[in-house]
């Protein structure tokens, strides 16, 4: 009987976006590949259910349109018809107690021109005047990394930082912006920062030219009719890898031919050879598992904190707002010592959630969905359920005036969900990968290194996939049949 090679084995720790995209990014290598998730169900922080009957994100709820990565893979994945525009993304900010409108030409809250943020109300007086001095310091030489907030009140003032800037970056990261690092979060500001006298200056040079006037920009953002949740499932059945859910990675281990994995409970472990592997992990697990690999990795890794945070979603009728929903919806600045620090008013944001109401079966309702959580305030979300719904509830009542109970809510809980880039991170990225790189066969891909949102971490797992199909071709002439250590399962 002949012995033929077996293909081979590529195991993928973790099942969200980043680990289910680097299997599909595979699935045209001569390999096979296992992708292992410690949770019931795949998707990570995408996921979809019903509030009211009408289905609606649990987590992250858009991805950028200008980066392929992602609606590629939406594509690849066969559900490119699905994908649709935001109605507007006119968001505000509601500060002090009044809504203002976020100024024209601003970068990630960073602002541009001064007419602009004096119309907007946000500042005080004192604080505007503050900020105008901008255009009269000395240039600042960003000495390393720094700051976002540090760097912003040095140039506009506190006001600035803690009104525009802190709640911008609170909605993305739920950090704050004294501790998140510029070169992390606005790598682009941060490269132009030493061509330019005044911060609103380089904020201008990145800005692109207004549209002519009737003509509506690009749209930013995108999303599926049936909720981002859908594209977990798609990529995974594209990708022809076999996935096992319930199956945590406990254990990473070199062998003479590849790798071992330790999986399953502790009581009773199961293990997977593999001939590379990709930890497509948080950072804490990630070090866990490197600590004894590939240990300048596992020391970095552990340095990336996290901050919790959860979604409260909320139905009501058309007639519990004094006045329609307007907008995309609004941010709340840490400053004013709200709850809530985002709302998204879903149903304005994405019309087809409204509109795909049968109108004909009672008044149709608008989605609210309400953003809790920032680094540090973890207590907040210690309540109960129905104690939590009830204050974003209360907070959005404030806001708006919306009366009487929603009709329906739902609380969606992320524990540990999102990496903080603080000031040297872009350092830590680079001692990750430079301690991983000098493990043959290994890689790592996800939120925790350069950029959270769904294209950012697809573009990680492109890279894994083709760091370890590079290397699995340079064995390739001289492998031969694979043994145990090789792809033995």
């Amino acid at each position: 009987m002949t012995d033929y090679p077996q293909p081979p084995h590529v195991v993928v720790a973790g099942g969200g976006i980043a680990g289910l995209a680097a299997a599909w990014f595979l699935r045209d290598a001569p390999v096979s590949v296992t992708v292992l998730d410690g949770a019931p169900r795949l998707g990570g922080k995408l996921a979809s259910s019903s509030v009211a009957g009408i289905m609606v994100d649990e987590g992250a709820e858009a991805l950028l349109a200008r980066r392929p990565e992602g609606t590629g893979l939406i594509r690849g994945a066969g559900l490119g018809e699905d994908l649709v525009s935001p109605g507007t993304t006119a968001a505000r900010i509601w500060s002090r107690g009044a809504f203002h409108g976020l100024p024209g030409r601003q970068f990630m809250g960073v602002p541009s021109d001064f007419g602009e943020l004096a119309r907007s109300g946000l500042l005080t007086g004192d604080g505007l005047a503050r900020a105008r001095l901008d255009a009269e310091l000395p240039a600042t030489t960003l000495d390393g990394d720094v700051a976002v907030g540090v760097h912003v009140a040095a140039r506009f003032g506190q006001e600035v930082a803690d009104r525009l800037v802190d709640p911008l970056l609170g909605g993305v990261y739920a950090g704050r912006s004294e501790q998140l690092s510029l070169a992390a979060t606005m790598p682009a500001l941060a490269a132009a920062v030493p061509g330019h006298r005044s911060l609103a200056g380089a904020v201008a040079s990145l800005l692109p030219p207004a549209p002519p006037p009737g003509q509506r920009p690009a749209p930013v953002f995108t999303t599926l009719t049936g909720g981002l949740g859908l594209l977990p499932a798609a990529v995974a059945a594209g990708s022809g890898a076999k996935v096992r859910t319930g199956r945590m990675v406990r254990g990473l281990a070199r062998t003479a031919n590849g790798w071992r994995l330790e999986t399953g409970p502790a009581s009773a472990p199961e293990y997977v050879g593999a001939d590379a592997v990709i930890l497509a992990i948080p950072a804490r697990p990630a070090a866990r598992l490197l600590a004894g690999v590939a240990g300048d990795a596992s020391a970095a890794l552990a340095g990336i904190d996290y901050a919790s945070m959860a979604i409260v979603t909320l139905a009501y009728p058309e007639a519990a707002f004094p006045t329609p929903p307007s907008g995309s919806g609004y941010l709340v600045p840490a400053v004013d010592g709200r709850p809530v620090k985002a709302v998204t008013f879903s149903t304005v944001k994405w019309p087809h959630l409204l509109t795909g109401q049968d109108a004909a079966a009672g008044q149709r309702l608008h989605l609210v969905r309400c953003s809790l959580g920032r680094i540090g305030e973890e207590a907040v979300l210690q309540r109960d359920d129905a104690d939590l719904a009830a204050l974003a509830a209360a907070d959005l009542a404030a806001a708006t005036g919306v009366s009487g109970p929603p009709a329906a809510a739902r609380v969606t809980r992320w524990g540990g969900a999102l990496p903080q880039y603080t000031v040297g991170h872009v350092g830590r990225v680079a001692r990750i990968r430079a301690a991983v790189a000098a493990q043959p066969g290994l890689a790592v891909c996800g939120a925790a290194y350069d950029g959270l949102g769904i294209p950012a971490c697809i573009a990680t797992a492109a890279a894994a996939a083709r760091q370890v199909s590079e290397y699995l071709a340079t064995r390739a002439g001289g492998r031969g049949t694979a043994g145990p250590g090789d792809g033995g399962q």
